[in-house]
């Protein structure tokens, strides 16, 4: 129990690290909100190392710690919206023997764009908005290749470590 609470708060701070060093990296200054996903890659690591439940928390965890330390409310909230439409789909498709890491992982990309997209349009009108949902859901397709392709790499190394102990 201690060793895994242990593993927990490493992994959320290491989330937080990523947090904010995605928040130095302007992937697109040209258009707002399109980022690598640095966080992600916990929580998708998470996910397959341990549990949905314990990916969920350490989420929403993150989005609080980093939400405050870097951003304001509506950051959070955009944050938010991504993670829990995100983490659901990614839930519902790992099930699914046909989707791999690299598709579960992709998946919780566009979905946690369409989250943000969604407090977007609810915030400034979806007509607003409509000229950005391509660019936002192919950012978030290949960040999520991009993260499924770490995460990959990463489960393979750690999950003797992780599941013997």
């Amino acid at each position: 129990m201690n060793k895994r609470l242990a593993r927990m708060a490493m992994l959320l701070a290491l989330a937080v690290i990523m947090g904010y060093l995605e928040a130095l990296i302007p992937v697109a200054p040209a258009i707002p909100g399109i980022k690598l996903g640095l966080a992600n890659f916990v929580i998708v690591l998470v996910m397959y190392l341990f549990s949905i439940r314990e990916a969920a928390v350490i989420s929403v965890l993150r989005i609080i710690l980093v939400g405050f330390l870097l951003s304001n409310m509506t950051m959070i909230l955009y944050s938010f919206s991504g993670a829990v439409l995100s983490l659901t789909m990614m839930a519902l498709i790992k099930r699914n023997p046909h989707f791999s890491l690299y598709g579960v992982s992709m998946a919780g990309g566009v979905m946690h764009n369409v989250g943000q997209l969604l407090v977007a349009g609810a915030l400034m009108g979806f007509q607003a908005i409509l000229w950005y949902v391509p660019f936002l859901l192919g950012a978030g397709l290949l960040a999520g290749l991009l993260i499924g392709f770490l995460v990959s790499i990463s489960y393979r190394r750690l999950e003797r470590y992780i599941l013997k102990s």
